[in-house]
């Protein structure tokens, strides 16, 4: 007999070689048909996976992400026997289960092309051979096995990744006529995928490496009910309406260029106003909340990040070295600003008396993301932080932890972003060799943030494997206005980089300490905060965000020198105008003017000019009716106040 340890605690005992399916039966039937994966004792397992020891047990239902990750996972096995099946002699490379469904990067052959149009004979081939009730089955195999095995099958992809592993690690799936390499896991059969739908076709370089082949890589989504599908497709037409990289061509925010490089935004005019509207706002707030603002350098000696731990830990995804002509100097693009700044705090001197010390930087920082993973502003390879390190002994940590909560939450009010939860992320313990530091510091830290977290009322959720490899955090999810998750502000506590970087300030006993570190961010990166903003706005940008406030329009050339003195006037009081002076109908400068979002039209005609006035209308709600000069500045300036009032 083993035990069984279920979430609430309660346990019960079972025959040996049961599996969690058999014991979701035992609970209820009901229950067995709608869970889709198991966790024991940490690990997802197959349903079907037999337990020898005794275990905890988790089930997951369709609601929980490790059910979607094994339903969408056998979707990409399921895909990918209807594609070898379509097309003999297919090889094929990965096919991950991501966020919103599957992918497989495939290689068809020499001459095959697949496109969009090829979707839908997929599809009908996945949904034949679903509704044959394939069992999935596990298999361990070794590795010499495994590579004879795929080498038959001429798959030099497969026989690529199973030379990298370890022996005694390796398993195969198979479902009807497919086997696959893989870690699993995967639903007993191919039953609960009844509705089936392939997205789309790109190309993706084999294991994201440009010199390496370009393989076909095909999405697709699956669900267990009709509806769930259905509610999707139209979530996909409403996210296409808000994709932040349509709606920033459109109103011309930002852009990128093969020369410049991919994954680095070049932004234009309006919106670098968007972002420097942001940071203008937030640095107003830091300094009434005692930060002092800093700026580091985009690049660091290579020992910098060493002391750190970034570049054991961040190295593989960074860019590569810098080397000077002076021998064995090397540079880095910096990952993180938090290593400069541990440099600005050693520069001088620090009492009990000078802490906490706040220090804050919109920097910029570099990371080497895959070109397949690049996503617009979302995903990108220079993005900058609005970060700020905050040093503090021990008995101030968590009051300095509550106001750093205090104005994300202040932040998100202002910016409507009301529906959000607060996700504890710890180390994992099973794999401590991912985090620096003593076990004593982590527990402590961990301990903190979960208290604090309670006592700020906070909703939250604890997350395990998802801590910074210094620290664990508190995570912001925000979502958006179509129901996407975004984690923008996040908490850090670290009591590992002040030991690292031999941080001290001097007590009130005249001995050195050792000051605690706390890493945050507000809006995270501001590329992404503007991406979602982007998409949760559709571009229609609160007043006091919006890069111009009003666009003037007079209504033929001859009231454009009013117009002018007009513009100056709301210019020069801080008010950011345009002109639209176009030999135009003033309805197609109207019209024009609403594609761009522009909050305010003033229209200017015979009668403004004799009154000093300008008829205003507001963007998408019409005319407002006139005013004087001051009037429309003192209304802007009251507009703006309300939006950021609370």
């Amino acid at each position: 007999m083993i035990t069984i340890t279920f979430p609430d605690g309660s346990q019960r005992e079972y025959n040996k070689g049961i599996s969690s399916l058999e014991i979701a039966e035992q609970i209820s039937p009901k229950l067995a048909k709608e869970v889709y994966a198991a966790t024991v004792s940490g690990e997802i397992w197959d349903l079907t996976r037999p337990i020898n020891s005794n275990a905890s047990l988790k089930l997951h239902k369709w609601e929980d992400p490790e059910a979607k990750h094994a339903f969408w996972h056998s979707s990409a096995h399921l895909m990918a026997e209807a594609l070898e099946s379509l097309y003999p002699g297919m090889k094929f490379g990965i096919g991950p289960a991501i966020e919103n469904g599957f992918y497989y990067d495939v290689d068809p052959g020499d001459g095959i092309v697949i496109t969009e149009a090829d979707l839908l004979a997929i599809e009908n081939k996945m949904k034949e051979l679903a509704a044959k009730n394939l069992i999935y089955s596990r298999r361990d195999i070794s590795k010499k096995e495994a590579l004879d095995f795929f080498s038959k099958k001429g798959d030099e992809y497969k026989t690529e990744l199973i030379s990298e592993l370890e022996d005694g690690t390796i398993t195969l799936y198979t479902q009807g006529n497919f086997t696959d390499l893989c870690k699993g896991p995967h639903l007993p059969s191919t039953e609960p995928l009844k509705a089936i739908k392939l997205l789309s076709v790109a190309g993706a370089y084999w294991r994201g490496n440009e010199n390496r082949k370009m393989l076909t890589r095909i999405y697709g989504i699956t669900y267990p009910k009709q509806k769930l599908l259905d509610e999707y497709l139209v979530f996909l037409e409403e996210a296409k309406k808000r994709d932040h990289r349509k709606i920033g061509k459109e109103l011309e925010l930002f852009t990128f260029s093969q020369k410049v490089g991919m994954g680095l935004p070049l932004w234009l005019p309006r919106g670098s106003d968007v972002r420097q509207n942001l940071i203008t706002f937030l640095t107003k707030e830091l300094r009434k909340r005692g930060y002092k603002i800093v700026t580091t350098p985009h690049i660091g000696n290579v020992n910098l990040y060493k002391t750190s731990g970034h570049f054991e830990k961040y190295g593989a995804d960074s860019f590569q070295p810098i080397s000077t002509p002076q021998e064995g100097e090397q540079f880095m693009l910096k990952p993180m600003n938090c290593p400069h700044h541990c440099e600005i705090y050693n520069a001088t001197p620090h009492s009990y008396k000078d802490l906490p010390l706040r220090m804050a930087e919109f920097g910029t920082v570099y990371r080497y993301e895959q070109s397949g993973e690049l996503h617009g502003l979302t995903r990108v390879r220079s993005f900058t932080q609005d970060d700020a390190h905050l040093f503090c002994r021990e008995d101030q940590m968590r009051d300095e932890f509550k106001g750093i909560i205090d104005l994300i939450l202040y932040i998100f009010k202002i910016l409507n972003f009301n529906d959000f939860t607060a996700q504890v992320s710890l180390r994992d313990p099973n794999n401590k060799q991912k985090y620096i530091g003593s076990d004593e510091n982590w527990e402590r830290a961990e301990r903190d943030i979960i208290e604090v977290a309670a006592e700020k009322n906070l909703t939250t959720t604890i997350v395990t494997g998802e801590a910074a490899f210094y620290g664990p955090k508190l995570d912001f999810m925000v979502k958006d206005a179509i129901g996407r998750k975004w984690q923008l502000g996040t908490i850090q506590v670290d009591y590992n980089l002040p030991e690292r970087f031999d941080l001290t300030y001097n007590g009130s006993d005249n001995q050195k300490h050792r000051p605690v570190m706390i890493h945050r961010t507000i809006f995270g990166s501001m590329e992404r905060f503007v991406a979602v903003l982007i998409e949760n706005t559709t571009g229609k940008f609160p007043l006091w965000l919006a890069p111009e406030k009003a666009v003037i329009l007079p209504i033929s050339e001859k009231f454009n020198d009013y117009a002018g003195k007009v513009l100056e006037i709301l210019n020069n009081s801080d008010i950011c105008t345009l002109i639209d002076d176009r030999s135009e109908k003033i309805g197609k400068k109207i019209r024009d003017n609403e594609l761009k979002k522009i909050p305010y039209l003033l229209i200017i005609g015979e009668k403004e000019v004799e009154n000093e006035t300008v008829a205003v209308r507001k963007q998408g709600e019409g005319d407002k009716g006139s005013m004087n000069i001051q009037e429309f500045v003192n209304f802007i300036n009251s507009e703006i106040k309300k939006e950021i009032a609370i």
